[in-house]
């Protein structure tokens, strides 16, 4: 079975000769080619010059024996054709100048034509489809409907997303407004992505984890559905929702072929939460590359017993890979990934 099938067959658990395995936030700053090119330009920049997005995206392939690449890009891209002012600052991250706080706010929200107004990105995927020519499949993504929600009421990043649940628990209207427009921008621009050549898709809700249960039921899950069931159902969908091991019922109620799991659970126990009838991805924490090759190679192995080659296990990191991670620790990872898991 080549590295084309591998991914793609695990998302619609059916067999596969081993486990597939990629790294969230693989086109990255771990990997020093990435840092050559990040010291000439801008993030922003790297993202909206569709060349340089493509090279960034296939770097992770060319090096590693990795099962699918990631288009570069960012969750927070859709913000600025709805009229949001957003700036990367140097060492701050996202900074958004027009913060959402009212009704009034979120009725200035425009629409997105995502092929229009993120064509750079539809561009990006074109040229990494070519570059790739059928070598591993290519994921594009989005941020969901909280994750994106809280940024922009936000203004940044948060540690209590204070404004965020302001606004859900005294303003519930322009909340639940603003959570509809997101539904509406986000399964426009997945379905950019899809027609530009993805052929899976990720939804990532990085700070979900901030809410309890029934937070989640009220003001989360209805949305998240309607997100799910809009996207053009012609390629694999998976859901991430990150920190959110005490909500994994309702996520994966909430749709999606493969559900992602972050560090914080067990793989096997996750599974059967979320139900054998859905994939899981995951779940090594990215912190364990930082451990000698033994070390990863015994934590692998610990989550390919888990999975205990049942159809339909991706192997992923419960969260992005981080800046410091020794380039060959990754490859560790996948290879030892490879070679554990062969059916």
């Amino acid at each position: 079975m080549s590295r084309a099938d591998r991914f793609l067959k695990a998302c619609r658990r059916e067999a596969v000769d081993c486990t597939p395995v990629w790294m969230m936030r693989q086109a990255g700053r771990y990997l020093p080619e990435y840092r050559e090119i990040r010291a000439k330009h801008t993030f922003l920049e790297m993202c909206k010059t569709p060349e340089l997005a493509a090279e960034v995206t296939v770097q992770p392939v060319r090096r590693y024996e990795i099962d699918a690449a990631i288009i570069f890009a960012d969750i927070l891209l859709p913000l600025e054709p709805m009229g949001i002012g957003l700036e990367f600052a140097k060492g701050e991250g996202p900074v958004i100048h027009n913060p959402v706080r009212s009704l009034a706010d979120v009725q200035k929200l425009k629409p997105v034509d995502s092929a229009r107004q993120i064509g750079y990105l539809m561009t990006a995927i074109k040229l990494v489809q070519k570059e790739l020519n059928g070598k591993v499949p290519l994921i594009g993504f989005s941020g969901a409907p909280f994750t994106l929600a809280s940024y922009m009421i936000e203004g940044g990043g948060s540690r209590n997303y204070e404004h965020a649940k302001a606004m859900m628990f005294a303003e519930p209207k322009a909340w639940h407004k603003l959570m509809e427009h997101l539904t509406g921008v986000i399964i426009n621009y997945l379905d950019a992505q899809i027609d530009a050549g993805v052929q899976v898709v990720q939804l990532f809700d990085s700070w979900v984890g901030a809410l309890g249960p029934i937070d989640y039921r009220e003001f989360v899950l209805p949305h998240q559905k309607n997100v799910i069931a809009g996207v053009k159902k012609t390629v694999p969908l998976i859901h991430f929702a990150h920190g959110a091991s005490h909500l994994l019922e309702m996520v994966a109620e909430a749709g999606g072929d493969v559900i992602g799991l972050d560090w914080r659970c067990n793989l096997d126990e996750a599974w059967k939460r979320v139900g054998h009838h859905k994939g899981v991805q995951g779940n090594i924490d990215p912190i364990s590359l930082f451990g000698t090759k033994e070390f990863i190679r015994k934590r692998t192995k610990d989550i390919l017993d888990r999975a205990g080659n049942r159809n339909g296990h991706i192997m992923n990191l419960g969260h992005g890979i981080l800046q410091q991670t020794p380039p060959d620790h990754a490859a560790e990872f996948i290879n030892a990934t490879h070679e554990l898991s062969k059916r």
